[in-house]
């Protein structure tokens, strides 16, 4: 039992390190190919199609809470 006992903690501090250890580096990659790609959209001359029209979105949103006040 006792070799059990050794071999459930090594397993177990082992499992939590390397999976939280993934997680972050999957958050981390994730987070840096955004921000990577906002740079990039933000140094563009002429800003993307999607960004034009979600600011027309927010656009359009803004007035109609103007409105409603």
């Amino acid at each position: 039992m006792e070799v059990f006992g050794m071999s459930a903690l090594f397993g177990l501090i082992l499992g939590f390190m390397f999976g939280v250890g993934c997680a972050f580096a999957v958050l981390y990659t994730i987070y840096m190919g955004g921000y990577r790609k906002g740079v990039v959209d933000s140094l563009a001359e002429q800003p993307s199609k999607r960004f034009q029209d979600e600011l027309k979105k927010i656009e359009r949103r803004v007035e109609r809470e103007a409105l409603l006040k």
